[in-house]
């Protein structure tokens, strides 16, 4: 009896649906969905057959897979380039003074943002320090050469208060600090997204605690938004140091010249030149591969770091 009772008692079984019935159960949001993952499936995933260029002797009329194996050739004649060093060099220096000087700036405009309190001028500094996002490298070296270049408007500014001309752009020494600044121009309004929509997550009664104990706006901001911005901070480092071999291409390849070759030559204007111009494509693809890992391994380990230390990663 009692065994019977038990079983009319019992929970029935959830009833196992097969992967098929649940995407059809949710049709609506795989459609969604569906155009992004077309996009990286045919944009990202299947040139990667290509890769298989940089382990071959590439011959235009042969094919890629009619093209000989050379195994690593391609990458010990890529790292024993007597270039390739300071190719490499250029593009470390870059990246890094893009992310010690612009990672900070989104933050800082995102916070000072967030303490305007009239709701049109508020608008209209997110409208302005937006647009310049998207804008084309194209459309926006040509303002800068027109701001920097010899004939500019800084230069005409500098002679008509009895100064010298100063070649930004043709200068070794100004070439970078150039492509550094305004490269923390046209995106710091648009890296201040993420933290504006961080911000507004932020419980307000924190503030209103902190209030209360007597701190000021400085110690609010220091010990109540800092802390919670801290989670998004540490993913977009993390980001930031997977592209630490990512200096810029569209912006350097539109700034420079043969005059700042030397400090302003990076790794994708180098595959640039060999692959496109000197028609190298196999130590071209060899470069983008080397690129591609190193930027994986930095990904990872500075994921590891984070989970190590504490903080919330990206997997």
């Amino acid at each position: 009896m009692s065994t019977r009772v038990a079983e009319r008692v019992a929970a029935p079984r959830p009833v196992r649906r097969s992967t098929a019935a649940r995407i059809w159960q949710y049709r609506t949001i795989y459609l969604l969905i569906l155009p992004t993952i077309v996009y990286f499936v045919v944009f990202a995933y299947l040139p990667m057959i290509g890769l298989q260029i940089a382990f071959k002797d590439f011959r235009v009329f042969g094919g890629m897979w009619n093209s000989p194996w050379v195994g690593l050739d391609n990458f010990r004649a890529v790292l024993s380039s007597e270039k390739f060093p300071q190719l490499v060099r250029n593009t470390l220096l870059i990246s890094t003074y893009r992310i010690v000087f612009g990672f900070p700036v989104p933050l800082i405009f995102a916070l000072l943002l967030n303490e305007v309190r009239t709701r049109w001028f508020k608008r209209s500094i997110q409208t302005v320090t937006y647009f310049p996002h998207f804008l084309s490298w194209v459309v926006f070296a040509g303002i800068v050469i027109n701001i920097l270049g010899p004939s500019g408007l800084l230069n005409t500014l500098l002679l008509d208060a009895g100064g010298h001309r100063v070649n930004f752009l043709t200068n070794p020494d100004t070439f970078r600090s150039v492509v550094v600044l305004t490269g923390i121009m046209k995106e710091f309004g648009w890296g201040a997204i993420i933290y504006l929509a961080a911000l507004s997550g932020i419980d307000a009664q924190l503030y209103e605690a902190a209030r209360v104990d007597g701190a000021g706006k400085l110690r609010q901001i220091w010990h109540v938004t800092l802390p919670g911005l801290r989670p998004v901070m540490a993913v977009l480092l993390v980001l930031s140091l997977g592209n630490l071999l990512d200096a810029g291409f569209d912006q350097i390849f539109q700034l420079y010249n043969g005059a700042v070759l030397d400090v302003g030559d990076i790794i994708d204007t180098y595959v640039y030149r060999i692959g496109l111009l000197d028609a190298q494509f196999e130590t071209a693809t060899a470069v983008g591969l080397f690129k591609g890992v190193v930027g994986m391994v930095m990904i990872v380990t500075a994921n590891h770091v984070l989970r190590r230390m504490g903080q919330r990663s990206i997997w």
